[in-house]
């Protein structure tokens, strides 16, 4: 492990999951269409045979694993906490989605790090990029990204953040490649330029605004919840598979030879 590594051992609060496992793996599949060469031949050398949409899904899965690094110190990595009214004001003492997006990159792009160092690298930075894109993930403070806020969907017992990261895309029983075919098909010209952006500031602060409108009036969210958030839903779904092409072919591109 290196000293990176260690350095980002540290505690962290309690967790809260991001998109499901569909709902990083639809960011995943539209960002592997939309791949510089350079980038897509970087994410091979990597990856192996492992997609795009694979690696989306471990950081989360990992989190089961008893080791401490999963268990504690890797939380904190899956998002941000910003006050309203606020905006990004730099990380607590123990990191946040964005600073730890910035070492992953480093790490992933750096061909003096070991293979496995680079795939989990890779792998985190596939995965924040879809977790900064789950409005719920630049969460409000006080209430851990609507993990306090408790509702019912269709009369099931649950919270805000759950319903985001899983029961609104499960709800539509599509699979993930359902999502990105017709995800990919509905995307114009002019919105694949307005949701490439590769600065993770400006995803944040587009997180900000979109999340104030997620939170209901009534705690019993049913169909009309449903067909009124089904845009949004959509959109930011997208926006992290353009952000995430956006952001590797930046990276990859720009990473240094051999």
């Amino acid at each position: 492990m290196t000293r990176l590594l260690v350095a980002l051992l540290l505690l962290a609060p309690a967790p809260a999951l991001a998109w499901g496992q569909n709902g990083h793996r639809v960011t995943g599949a539209i960002a592997d269409a939309h791949l510089s060469p350079r980038a897509r031949a970087a994410v091979k050398e990597i990856l192996g045979t492992e997609s795009v949409a694979e690696s989306s899904t471990w950081p989360d899965f990992m989190r089961s694993a008893p080791d401490p690094f999963w268990q504690r110190q890797s939380v904190p990595w899956h998002y941000v906490t910003i006050p309203i009214g606020k905006g990004y004001a730099g990380p607590p003492p123990e990191g946040d989605a964005a600073t730890a997006l910035k070492r992953f990159s480093d790490m992933a792009k750096d061909p003096k790090e070991s293979l496995a160092n680079r795939q989990l690298a890779l792998r985190f930075v596939i995965h924040i990029v879809g977790d900064l894109s789950q409005p719920l993930h630049v969460g409000r403070e006080g209430d851990r990204g609507g993990n306090d806020v408790k509702v019912t969907f269709f009369g099931e017992q649950t919270n805000l953040h759950t319903v985001w990261d899983t029961l609104l895309i499960e709800n539509q029983n599509l699979s993930y490649t359902e999502w990105t075919h017709w995800l990919l098909a509905a995307a114009t010209p002019q919105q694949m330029r307005d949701w490439s952006s590769p600065d993770p500031q400006q995803w944040i602060a587009d997180s900000i605004t979109v999340r104030e409108t997620l939170y209901p009036a009534d705690p019993e969210l049913r169909y009309a919840y449903v067909f009124q958030q089904n845009d949004t839903l959509r959109r930011q779904l997208s926006k992290g598979g353009f952000r995430l092409a956006s952001y590797l072919n930046a990276l990859f591109d720009a990473a240094p030879s051999k």
